[in-house]
């Protein structure tokens, strides 16, 4: 009897394309988009409130002006965060390959120059040996 082919796994880990937020920035994040989904949901029923003439309807109104003003501050807090993270704790620079390649032809280049003044040097300090002692 042949034994049934063994399948995959179940669950493969792939590394993950970005790196993760640093922790400051992240919760930023979190806190913009809770900030935004309520002042979307406020916005509804506001929006709803006016449809059915509710008394609630003009300070919902009144409320989610200001809670546009407060998710835009939000917004722009995640990126100020990630700003001011990034330059106190740097940011890992991933040069692309085409800059690495011209930074690696340069090198050569100032390599080769540098052997070749060496070996100009040499030459001279062989031959003004020579022409002093004859």
């Amino acid at each position: 009897m042949e034994e049934p082919a063994v399948r995959g796994q179940l669950w493969v880990e792939e590394p993950a394309v970005r790196r993760r937020m640093a922790d400051p920035v992240r919760a930023a994040a979190v806190r913009a988009v809770i900030i935004a989904a309520l002042t979307m949901i406020q916005a509804m029923v506001a929006f709803l409130g006016t449809l059915t003439g509710s008394w609630l309807a003009f300070p919902m109104v009144l409320s989610s002006v200001g809670s546009t003003v407060v998710a835009t501050w939000a917004v722009l807090d995640v990126w100020v965060t990630r700003q001011v993270w990034n330059q106190r704790n740097g940011v890992v620079s991933v040069p692309s390959s085409t800059a690495r390649q011209l930074r690696r032809e340069r090198r050569r280049a100032r390599r080769a120059t540098r052997v070749a003044d060496r070996q100009a040097d040499r030459i001279r300090r062989r031959g003004a040996g020579r022409l002093s002692e004859a």
